[in-house]
């Protein structure tokens, strides 16, 4: 979703039409977009820019930034396995973005990061990131794995606004949710190399797109933007595969909704969950 206009603003997600073509940077992939720069230690500058962009900086950009700022600063073992993240001013995708890193702690397990993100010297977003080792143990579901048509089955999904995504469109919960779909299946196209931080930093670009909120909506109320995002990160991933992500609404008030959400490998399996409450307010 994209972030907050303004602090204090707000307006509804119009969806995106599905034959407007998404305005990414011409000749570049989302390893591109990934590519930060250390300007002084602890301290990341993400360069690439959209051109005379129309659209507010998207979320799911800037959260994966910060994340793989964050992994930049712990030991190459240690992956995510949990973020936390604020949205608090709009960001423009026309300007580049600094990431400032704080090293809370570095236990046995376990590695704990703040990051702010920043644009003109104001801040738009804050994450806190934990990061741990691999360890042996259960490895259990408790629900029963998503029975959906594979991908090759279905009918292509434009991502709009997602750079190197291609996406097909399962059967919707509701019909008439094709541009703000609650289940999807999606692959990133740029060839990634085996990082298990760069694939939890793609799947958190991919992890705010559309909303949950979709199956609430009405004539009079519709979901705006991002106000706090979290991932839990389960298993290992492979983002250049197909994996399906799908979006349950659970409740609306005092202007909020809050939704949840699960992304799954082609074979069933949850690689990692994720929650997020976004403005839900009367139509204007």
């Amino acid at each position: 979703m994209p972030m907050l206009p303004e602090a204090g603003a707000w307006g509804t997600r119009a969806p995106v039409p599905r034959d407007v073509a998404s305005p990414a940077p011409a000749g570049h992939t989302l390893l591109d977009l990934l590519e930060l720069t250390e300007t002084e230690p602890d301290v990341y500058q993400a360069s690439l820019v959209y051109d005379d962009d129309q659209f507010v900086l998207y979320g799911g950009q800037v959260a994966a930034q910060a994340l793989l700022a964050a992994g930049r600063t712990v030991p190459q073992e240690r992956v995510p396995h949990s973020l936390h993240g604020y949205f608090l001013r709009g960001g423009s995708s026309a300007r580049p973005t600094v990431f400032r890193v704080e090293r809370d702690r570095d236990g046995r397990s376990f590695s704990a990061r703040r990051v702010v993100a920043l644009q003109d010297g104001a801040v738009i977003f804050t994450m806190s990131a934990s990061f741990s080792v691999a360890e042996a143990g259960v490895d259990v579901e408790a629900g029963p794995d998503p029975e959906l048509p594979p991908p090759a089955r279905l009918p292509d999904l434009p991502l709009h606004r997602l750079l190197s995504f291609e996406g097909r469109l399962p059967p919707q919960v509701r019909p008439g949710l094709d541009d703000l779909p609650t289940r999807l299946w999606a692959r990133c196209t740029a060839r990634l190399p085996d990082s298990p931080l760069l694939h939890a930093c793609v799947l958190t670009y991919l992890s705010d797109f559309s909303t949950g909120l979709a199956l609430l909506e009405d004539d009079t109320s519709a979901t705006g933007a991002s106000l706090d995002h979290a991932v839990w990160f389960h298993r290992d991933i492979r983002m250049d595969d197909w994996v399906l992500m799908e979006l349950a609404p659970h409740t609306a008030a005092g202007a909020r909704g809050w939704y949840t959400g699960s992304v799954h490998r082609s074979d069933g399996v949850r690689v990692a969950s994720l929650a997020q409450e976004a403005l839900f307010r009367k139509r204007r």
